[in-house]
């Protein structure tokens, strides 16, 4: 597996952290890894963006390539925030060719989303678009409580409609005292998506410091999640 892409089921559930682990996973194997974020939303110039937090995470090595190609300051979806900053929303045709030319010399080349898998690009272009146009499956990223059901069945369904391979899922920010319904879905989730459960992240895996997380990454993402062997 060359390209991964990396989508949520929606925004807030961890899908940067989720990243950053498996590129960390990638580089501790000695791979060279690039994160490509299509595009940004709710920051500024100059402002750190996601890829910051899979620099932070990953730590500093030259085996990690960085690149995000438009970043929009209103957090919206992209085609929106475009609209109102007044700037040429991201064709997702853009989107995969870069992608593409990043595998041409890295061993693996992570996509990650912005929000959902349908969240628009342009009034008819979205993640999964992209992911097409690669040819490269897709991981979910979903919540871990109550809810999540719904949301993750419906994006399995959707990638599968589309002809969209799903990679597996992954809960991108496990609680430190699950509830009851967070616990069922551990059973739930890959018996309602026919999808299997690749791993959890902490809740505050995005606060640890690179060694910490890289072991964190290890014992609760499965090998198979996304990182070529």
């Amino acid at each position: 597996m060359t390209v991964l892409v990396v989508s949520g089921t929606g925004t807030g559930v961890g899908k940067t952290v989720v990243t950053a682990g498996l590129a960390a996973l990638a580089v501790a194997g000695g791979r060279r890894v690039a994160v490509l974020k299509p595009a940004q939303t709710g920051v500024g110039p100059g402002e750190p963006g996601d890829l910051d937090d899979v620099r932070r995470l990953v730590g500093q090595t030259d085996r990690l390539t960085l690149r995000e190609l438009v970043r929009y300051p209103d957090p919206l979806a992209p085609l929106t925030a475009a609209a109102r900053c007044g700037r040429p929303p991201l064709d997702p045709a853009e989107a995969a060719d870069a992608a593409a030319k990043l595998a041409v010399d890295h061993d693996l080349v992570l996509v990650e989303g912005a929000g959902g898998l349908l969240v628009r690009f342009t009034e008819a272009g979205t993640l999964a678009d992209v992911a097409a146009a690669l040819d490269a499956p897709v991981l979910v990223v979903t919540a871990a409580g109550l809810g999540t059901l719904n949301h993750t069945e419906l994006t399995v369904e959707a990638l599968r409609t589309r002809g969209l391979r799903c990679a597996g899922l992954v809960i991108g920010s496990w609680p430190t005292s699950p509830d009851l319904a967070a616990e069922c879905n551990l059973d739930d989730l890959p018996e309602v998506t026919g999808a299997a459960l690749l791993g959890r992240m902490p809740a505050d895996a995005g606060r640890l410091e690179p060694d910490e997380f890289l072991a964190t990454a290890r014992g609760l993402l499965r090998a198979d999640a996304g990182v070529p062997s």
